[in-house]
Formats: C-alpha cells, sequence, structure tokens
C-alpha cells in the first residue's frame, strides 16, 4: 500500500492513461502505468554493540539498494540521500558506514564486507519473500488486478515477478552450449 500511495500522481491531461474514476483503480493507477517507481525507505543498518544507526536520507529508496553492491563490488562508496546524508565506503575487507557524512562528528559503524554482503544477501532474500506474500496476498484480496499488482511490485523492487526465473544478462557466444545436432 506504501509503494502505490507514493507513487499515485494525477496523471497528465495529456497521459495515454488515465485514471480510473473507480476508488481501487485510481488508487493503483501510478503503480500499475508510471516507468520509474518509488520505493521509499531504503536499507537500516543497527550496529548490534554501539546501538548506533545509520538511516537512509530523503530521496533514498530500495530501489536504489544496488548502491551497497557498488562499497563491496564497485567503486567503493555510495551515499544514501541526504538530511542526513548517510555514506558508506569500503577500507580493505572493513566497511565504514557513517551515519551523516556532513558532521564531523558523525557516528560510524564499522564491519568486515563479508559481513556486510551477508547483511545485504538477507536483505534480497527478505525482499524476495515479501513479493512472493503479496503475491498470495493479492490474488486473494485483489484477484482482477493482482498479475499487474504482483508484476509491478517486482518492477519496483528490482526483483523476477514469483514464478518467473531471473533475467541475466549472461551470453553464451552462438553455437557453444548448444546440444549436438
Amino acid at each position: 500500500m506504501s509503494i502505490a500511495a507514493h507513487n499515485d500522481v494525477v496523471p497528465a491531461a495529456d497521459a495515454p492513461s488515465p485514471r480510473p474514476a473507480d476508488p481501487l483503480g485510481s488508487f493503483l493507477h501510478g503503480l500499475l502505468t508510471m516507468d520509474g517507481l518509488f520505493v521509499s525507505g531504503g536499507l537500516r543498518v543497527t550496529g548490534t554493540a554501539s546501538g548506533v544507526t545509520l538511516l537512509p536520507g530523503c530521496c533514498n529508496g530500495l530501489e536504489e539498494r544496488g548502491d551497497w553492491f557498488d562499497v563491496l563490488d564497485g567503486n567503493g562508496w555510495a551515499s544514501f540521500g541526504h538530511d542526513p546524508s548517510p555514506l558508506a565506503e569500503r577500507h580493505g575487507d572493513v566497511a565504514r558506514l557513517t551515519v551523516d557524512a556532513d558532521r564531523d562528528d558523525s557516528p560510524v559503524i564499522e564491519l568486515t564486507t563479508a559481513d556486510l554482503r551477508l547483511l545485504l544477501t538477507g536483505a534480497e532474500r527478505d525482499l524476495t519473500e515479501f513479493l512472493a506474500l503479496t503475491a498470495a496476498w493479492a490474488a486473494r484480496q485483489l484477484p482482477d488486478h493482482a498479475v499487474p499488482v504482483t508484476s509491478a511490485l517486482a518492477r519496483a523492487l528490482l526483483l523476477p515477478a514469483p514464478g518467473r526465473p531471473p533475467s541475466t544478462t549472461a551470453r553464451v557466444p552462438d553455437g557453444q552450449g548448444m546440444p549436438p545436432a
């Protein structure tokens, strides 16, 4: 419901798909028709020993959680919105999470890159399970909208829709990997 509400915008007068008159169709309209969906929130990290919590800043959503992998596998850093301005940086095998990079005295959380990878893998698993539960709920509660709602949520969360294999960008050169004729 929150994802639908955050993407509930009034369509332009010349929009190809006008807002439906029925309340449910009207509420779901943005979720089902917008190209770039926003999933407000982002990822939250709490240091269990220190109790320090890194919260995503405004303008950061779950659809941008791939930026966390840039810390591990890419350029070694990522920021997650502003007000506050959370920042994650890799220093060798340590990930340093700064709660507010705009403050010199900002609290930080330090964890191994292996632990950060485990946390991110767990978050992906949780989101995949959430999507499966949502699909089952939608089939019961919104039978006429279940497939498009589930597909839109999968698109918003950058996940394969339940029951569909994940897409891949791996390519096999022509003729390789094919069974013999």
